[in-house]
């Protein structure tokens, strides 16, 4: 019942989950079981913006329509962690998988970009647990066999982006992150097996030509 739970810590509260980035396969499968109805439309286009542009799941629930700026691919955090603002950037696709909602969005009242579609609360900000278990459905149905969480997905992008090549610094700045180290720690989801084989692909160590000639004189 509406209100059950309320005033209740959550199950997971004070829990800390690894580092455990679900892949661009998996993401894209969640996106697909998520479908074309208008709610699918609106999960599909959180999972992109927290995706893609790395934001945490507060600041993505706190953008407004007017914080997009598709010409310049910028996506302004009015009150990020900490109270501060910032803009980031978010990729040619992502933008393109984000109009069909955006699209469902021009013909609701004015306010939150994610909100709620039916009911008295029509055009709200959408809640936090509600997403949560969204995403969970759509994770089992999609086959996903991990943790499945907004934080995640930022985990992942973070990740993208250093097999990418983008500067550290530049990953610091797009999380909103107030020290490299923090960033450092998001980067711990790169696969082992990845790890594995860059250092199994070592080049063999040189040595001079002539080390071990006197020895067979």
């Amino acid at each position: 019942m509406s209100g059950f739970h309320q005033g209740r810590p959550p199950r997971n509260k004070g829990l800390r989950y690894p580092p455990d980035p679900p892949t661009v396969e998996e993401i894209i499968a969640v996106m697909r079981v998520a479908g074309d109805r208008p709610d699918g439309l609106r999960l599909r286009g959180l999972i992109v913006v927290v995706w893609r542009a790395g934001l945490r799941i507060s600041e993505a629930l706190a953008l407004q329509e007017s914080d997009l700026d598709r010409t310049r691919g910028a996506v302004l955090v009015r009150r990020g962690k900490g109270g501060k603002r910032r803009e980031v950037g978010m990729d040619r696709w992502a933008w393109d998988q984000l109009e069909p909602w955006l699209s469902i969005r021009d013909r609701l009242p004015v306010g939150a970009l994610f909100c709620v579609l039916r009911g008295p609360t029509r055009g709200r900000p959408w809640s936090p647990s509600g997403i949560r278990v969204q995403l969970r459905h759509a994770a089992r149905a999609a086959g996903v066999r991990r943790r499945f969480a907004p934080h995640q997905l930022r985990h992942a992008h973070a990740v993208e982006m250093s097999r990418e090549g983008v500067p550290l610094v530049i990953i610091q700045r797009q999380l909103g992150h107030a020290d490299l180290g923090i960033t450092s720690t998001y980067l711990r989801g790169i696969d082992n097996t990845e790890i594995i084989h860059a250092v199994h692909e070592r080049p063999a160590p040189m040595i001079p030509a002539s080390t071990g000639l006197l020895s067979l004189r």
